[in-house]
């Protein structure tokens, strides 16, 4: 007798700790918000900061790995800078 109450038990426990991963989430609670105009412009600003600076990653590596000459760099540089800058500028500090 002692045997059949403890496997009830056991399943009881088991039942009543899995039931709550067993149940369907709520469809409501799954949805996310969608980003407001200010998160839009921000991620924007921060994808074209991205890029300058990748632009300016790429360039300084060709310059290094002397693909591009001393004079095209330096006239490819300032402007790069710049972009980068402005960019940073615009990004809204939090």
């Amino acid at each position: 007798m002692s045997i059949v109450l403890g496997i009830v038990l056991a399943a009881s426990v088991v039942l009543l700790v899995a039931l709550p991963f067993l149940r369907e989430p709520a469809v409501e609670d799954d949805r996310l918000d969608a980003p407001g105009e200010d998160e839009v412009r921000r991620l924007g600003l921060v994808e074209e900061r991205d890029r300058a600076l990748a632009a300016l990653q790429e360039l300084e590596f060709d310059h290094r790995a002397g693909k591009i000459g001393d004079d095209d760099y330096r006239e490819l540089l300032g402007p790069l800078r710049q972009a980068v800058a402005s960019a940073l500028r615009a990004i809204p500090q939090e």
